[in-house]
Order: structure tokens, then C-alpha cells, then sequence
């Protein structure tokens, strides 16, 4: 559903996002999440995850022409 910057990018604001709460609980370091974006159909989502745990992100030449 997203290309692999897009994904970097929106994995980045949610860090931001989150770390903004300054939650007390929320480690020093990069904080883990995981976001699962649903789209129209029913094949279509996207899984986002913090930039840290994604060494070798999966590429799909489809969602990286929308970049």
C-alpha cells in the first residue's frame, strides 16, 4: 500500500507522535510500535512498523511508483 519511504516517513511522525506524550513508561530509545493501515479493498493494507525493526524492508514496484 506504501513504498518504502513512505512508510520510513510515517514511521518517524508516529515516533514523534508518541514521544510527545512524554509518557512515563515510554523507553529513552526508539519506541516499538506496529500500525496496520486497512484500505478499500480487502487486499489492500499497509504494515508499519518503527524504522529500527525493519532491517531489510520488502519492496513492491507498485507501491514504490507512487513515490
Amino acid at each position: 500500500m506504501f513504498s518504502v519511504k513512505q512508510k520510513r516517513d510515517i514511521a518517524e511522525k508516529v515516533q514523534e507522535v508518541l514521544r510527545e506524550t512524554n509518557h512515563p513508561e515510554l523507553p529513552e530509545g526508539e519506541i516499538q510500535f506496529e500500525l496496520l493501515v486497512q484500505g478499500q479493498a480487502q487486499w489492500s493494507f499497509g504494515q508499519i512498523s518503527n524504522n529500527g525493526a525493519v532491517k531489510k524492508p520488502s519492496v513492491n514496484a507498485r507501491n514504490e511508483a507512487q513515490d
